[in-house]
């Protein structure tokens, strides 16, 4: 047919004004996250939720001799995070020096560990690219 589906995470707000039975309820309705504008509540859940379901992963740049950056991540597909992949998101001229990666984080056994550019990375892993010499 001709239907394309989407995604969709439903917000539900003004949670402040229900009580915590009718609360209970609203937590079962699936792809929904009940939050309060008002009050402010619930917005890390949503923010976890929308990260969840829009397949993306955050990546931390670490520059050689210094601490890693994590007020700006470079944001990937989860299925196109691999090391090669994150080095074009910073420009495409990296891999033609790339020799190696360190990478701290849950893609990896050890902290850091060198990896090549077919390793595929995970939310919120830290990256040094090395250069060749």
């Amino acid at each position: 047919g001709n239907r394309v589906y989407i995604p969709a995470v439903y917000v539900l707000n003004k949670i402040d004004q229900i009580s915590i039975e009718e609360l209970d309820l609203v937590y079962k309705i699936p792809h929904a996250v009940p939050i309060s504008a008002h009050h402010g509540w619930n917005f890390d859940e949503l923010l976890e939720k929308m990260w969840e379901y829009l397949n993306l992963v955050r990546i931390y740049t670490k520059p050689k001799g210094q601490l890693p950056d994590y007020s700006a991540p470079v944001v990937l597909k989860r299925d196109r995070a691999s090391v090669a992949e994150f080095c074009d998101a910073i420009h495409r001229g990296i891999l033609k020096e790339f020799s190696h990666a360190l990478v701290w984080g849950s893609s990896v056994k050890h902290n850091p560990q060198k990896v090549g550019r077919e390793h595929v990375l995970l939310d919120e892993d830290v990256v040094s690219i090395a250069k060749k010499k």
